[in-house]
C-alpha cells in the first residue's frame, strides 16, 4: 500500500512538473500577457484591458508599419526603474525620415494615412519630436506612438526604441469578454 501512494505522489510530481516547464517554456519563448495600463491606446484598448503578445514573428522579420508592439520603457521614463512596458504602435520603421508637421504625421515627406485613428485625430509635436523636424529612424530603430495622440506618452517624447527592446507583437485581447478577440494589427 506505501509503495502505491508513494508511486501515486511521485507521477503527479511528475505531471506538476511537466505542466510547468511546458508554462515556463510558453512564457519565455512564445506568448506573454500584458496588461494595458492607461488610455494612450484609446480606442484599440482600453484601461485595464488584458492582451496576449506573441515572441516569435520578430526573431524573423521586422516590425511592420501598424503593428501594435509591447516594449521595454526607455530608460528616461519614469516607470523604467521597474522596468514596466508600454503598448503602442508601429508608425515609423528603420531608415524613414518622420516629421509631425500641422497635426499630420509625414513619412518621408507624405502625410501618413493612419486608418486605424478616428477621422478627428490630431498628432501634436512632444519633447523629442518637435514640429516641423525631420529626424531619420536609426537602423534596428522605430518610432511607436499611441492610439489615443491627445492623451499617449510615446515616441514624440521619449525617442526612438531598439528592435532588441520589443517584448513582442500584440495578437489577441483575452479581457474584458466583450472585447474578446484578434487585434487589428494592420502592418502594411
Amino acid at each position: 500500500m506505501a509503495k502505491k501512494v508513494w508511486r501515486l505522489f511521485l507521477e503527479i510530481i511528475q505531471d506538476i512538473t511537466l505542466v510547468l516547464a511546458a508554462f515556463v517554456l510558453v512564457y519565455l519563448f512564445l506568448f506573454r500577457p500584458h496588461q494595458v495600463n492607461g488610455m494612450s491606446m484609446y480606442p484599440s484598448f482600453h484601461d485595464k484591458d488584458f492582451i496576449l503578445s506573441e515572441r516569435i514573428s520578430y526573431r524573423f522579420r521586422e516590425p511592420k508599419r501598424g503593428e501594435i508592439v509591447v516594449f521595454k520603457a526607455p530608460p528616461t521614463e519614469v516607470c523604467a526603474a521597474i522596468e514596466c512596458e508600454y503598448i503602442k504602435r508601429v508608425v515609423a520603421l528603420s531608415g524613414e525620415a518622420v516629421k509631425v508637421k500641422d497635426g499630420t504625421v509625414f513619412i518621408n515627406g507624405q502625410p501618413l494615412v493612419e486608418e486605424y485613428l478616428p477621422d478627428e485625430t490630431v498628432t501634436s509635436a512632444g519633447d523629442f519630436l518637435h514640429e516641423d523636424e525631420e529626424k531619420v529612424v536609426p537602423q534596428d530603430y522605430f518610432l511607436f506612438l499611441g492610439d489615443n495622440r491627445g492623451g499617449s506618452r510615446d515616441g514624440r517624447d521619449f525617442g526612438f526604441i531598439a528592435k532588441e527592446d520589443i517584448v513582442g507583437r500584440a495578437i489577441f485581447r483575452y479581457w474584458p469578454l466583450l472585447g474578446f478577440g484578434s487585434v487589428a494589427n494592420v502592418g502594411f
